[in-house]
């Protein structure tokens, strides 16, 4: 089954108020109307623009119509999703009757029962709706409540389409990682004709840290120390996403070397990583001439070639 374009039928785009819609139709409607158009295929060209405006004038088909066919192409085969067939149309729709499998497929026909057309009233589920946040390293850590601002598509009482700007207070787990995705039932799109609504799926983002750089649940952190404390060794403190620690650097302590702290990583109840602080060691520049000859001592009294295994 072929999937129908509406929209391309009546001459609009898919932002067209439920005034052009009319109009629209009213101009189309003459033209082709089979009691009075010399135009070729008129009775046919006639029920395509009479089913196109059954479905956009109604917000509520339009809704659905829009929902679905944001999926699809002209010439794709066309398989309605389960939960749309019979789906039938809302109470005191016009105008049904005649019209394409693929306008059946998606709204239904009326049922006859008692002599009587029942029509059911059109439902159905709104679409699931994703986007992407970006969060601070801290917050990833420890979690908590934050308000969110999403763009969200909503259908005003014209049937036109228009976005609006949504507060969205969400709760941050834990120790969640980049490209984790966080679902919020029924805050999605609205459902039709009282369906539910769907589902909202938000993927975490988690910004660069000034000092940390993250590997997956393993924080690592530079630290620069002087060279007398790589010498002799030290305890000095360092910063950790849980708060300050005091760590011992023993004597003898190279540039690059990896000092680890155990479950100060990223992570929630069962997995924990680490903190892993690599040693920079910082060497003061010689400004004045008591340091000079402090360092030009140091080199007579400790004579090294630190590359001779390079050769």
């Amino acid at each position: 089954m072929e999937f129908k374009d509406y929209y391309t039928t009546l001459g609009l785009s898919r932002t067209a108020s439920a005034d052009e819609v009319k109009r629209a139709y009213r101009k189309l409607a003459r033209k082709y109307h089979p009691d009075v158009s010399k135009e070729k295929n008129a009775e046919e060209r006639f029920k395509e623009v009479q089913e196109a405006y059954e479905v956009l004038k109604d917000p509520q088909k339009r809704k659905a119509y829009d929902q679905l066919g944001s999926q699809w192409k002209n010439g794709q085969d066309f398989r309605p999703p389960p939960g749309w067939q019979n789906a039938g149309f809302t109470e005191g729709s016009e105008g049904w009757g005649g019209f394409s499998d693929f306008f059946e497929s998606i709204f239904g026909q009326a049922r006859q029962g008692g002599g009587q057309s029942r029509r059911e009233p059109f439902k159905q589920r709104g679409r699931d709706e994703h986007a992407k946040i970006t969060i601070s390293l801290e917050e990833a850590f420890h979690g908590g409540s934050k308000t969110i601002q999403l763009q969200v598509p909503e259908m005003d009482a014209q049937g036109r389409m228009r976005h609006s700007t949504r507060a969205l207070k969400i709760t941050i787990p834990r120790g969640v990682r980049s490209g984790q995705q966080l679902r919020l039932a029924k805050q999605g799109t609205p459902g039709v004709g009282g369906g539910t609504p769907g589902d909202l799926y938000l993927e975490m983002e988690i910004q660069p840290h000034r000092i940390f750089t993250l590997q997956g649940q393993d924080v690592y952190l530079t630290l620069p120390i002087t060279p007398w404390e790589a010498a002799l060794g030290a305890k000095v403190t360092a910063p950790t996403l849980g708060g300050p620690v005091e760590i011992k650097i023993a004597s003898g302590a190279q540039g690059g070397q990896k000092l680890r702290l155990k479950g100060r990583g990223l992570g929630g109840k069962s997995i924990v990583g680490d903190q892993y602080i690599v040693l920079q060691i910082y060497t003061p520049p010689a400004t004045t001439e008591a340091e000079r000859a402090l360092y030009e001592k140091m080199a007579k009294e400790m004579p090294l070639d630190p590359r001779k295994n390079l050769f």
